[in-house]
């Protein structure tokens, strides 16, 4: 007690100097990394569960991975194994991406919120339990996109289902929406700062769901793309199943 009334002074004294303030600076960045650093690994673990397999084999439809476009997704899991089957993937991974995002923004803002949305979506889309293989990331893009801002998820949706009711093209709706999304958050993050911190994250998984996209884009400039509501070709011999790039896409390989 004694050494600490004695340096009170001097801690007052230099409380507030460049040296005091950067090492509290540096103090709260380390802080803050550590977090983030907790927060993305049990975010990215969740995002990589593979829900559509597990759904698929709870409704006895077996490895979906073997069945029409050989997707884990949503679509793939509907065509397997009913609306049920289907209805239930696509909640489970939108909540994949959205728990976690909650959470994380609810600790440490709208940075942990970034953090943990694409970490839980860059877990779905290279799943370790798949040999780091996974989905597009569209549901779970899009429960991270209804965790940090609800309104501009609501746009995307919105774009989607009318791409989708024109085109039929589940590929190329997926691709609407995310870069939708993109372009408002980067509008709206001008006026409002915590939209601005989000807007790399969007940016991020817009890209990432692109390169998942690849060969669906390939199929869309060459006029080849399936269309929703009509079957996929079976799975072609010596795939791995899960996520080939070359699978065929009715469902556009979403979500």
């Amino acid at each position: 007690m004694a050494i600490e009334t004695a340096r009170a002074p001097y801690d007052r004294a230099f409380a507030n100097t460049p040296a005091r303030t950067s090492r509290r600076g540096l103090m709260a960045a380390e802080t803050l990394t550590s977090a983030l650093l907790w927060v993305a690994a049990p975010s990215f673990l969740l995002g990589s569960i593979p829900v559509g397999l597990l759904v698929g084999r709870a409704f006895g439809v077996g490895d979906v991975r073997n069945v029409g476009s050989g997707n884990i997704g949503a679509t793939n899991v509907l065509r397997a194994g009913g609306k049920a089957a289907g209805a239930a993937t696509l909640a489970l991974d939108v909540a994949k991406g959205a728990i976690p995002a909650l959470l994380a923004g609810a600790w440490l803002g709208p940075v942990g919120a970034g953090v943990a949305g694409l970490a839980a979506f860059l877990g779905h889309c290279y799943s370790p339990f798949l040999k780091f293989d996974g989905g597009k990331g569209v549901a779970s893009g899009l429960g991270a996109l209804l965790a940090w801002r609800p309104e501009i998820a609501l746009l995307s949706v919105l774009l989607f289902a009318a791409v989708v009711w024109r085109t039929r093209y589940v590929s190329l709706a997926s691709l609407a929406a995310s870069f939708l999304a993109v372009g408002v958050y980067v509008l709206m993050g001008s006026w409002n700062r915590d939209v601005a911190i989000l807007a790399p994250f969007v940016l991020a998984m817009a890209l990432v769901s692109a390169w998942r996209h690849r060969a669906n884009i390939g199929r869309l400039l060459r006029g080849e793309e399936s269309k929703i509501g009509g079957s996929a070709p079976p799975q072609a011999p010596g795939s791995t199943g899960a996520q080939d790039a070359d699978a065929p896409a009715g469902d556009g390989r979403a979500p």
